[in-house]
């Protein structure tokens, strides 16, 4: 593996945004394998924080319960935003 002589740039927002983005599609796939609605469960999180909405299946409670709630909902509607093409 070779060097660049370019360099490189460190972005700690799209590190964050990545680790909101792995630990909610982790729950999102607890919450579906227990059979329930993943989306109402994790509203519920969001709104109530109350972590009784999310259970403990594969560590899913544990992974929510390390991200800020605020962060997830600005990550969520950045996400949305970008996905109807405006920039955030």
């Amino acid at each position: 593996m070779g060097f660049s002589d370019e360099t490189m740039r460190f972005n700690l927002e799209d590190l964050a945004g990545s680790e909101i983005e792995n630990s909610l599609l982790a729950v999102y796939t607890a919450l579906a394998d227990k059979g329930y609605e993943p989306v109402n469960q994790i509203v519920g999180y969001l709104l109530s924080g109350d972590p009784a909405y999310i259970p403990r299946h594969n560590e899913a409670r544990a992974k929510i319960s390390r991200l800020n709630r605020d962060d997830i909902v600005e990550e969520l509607v950045k996400d949305f935003l970008k996905s109807k093409g405006v920039k955030a």
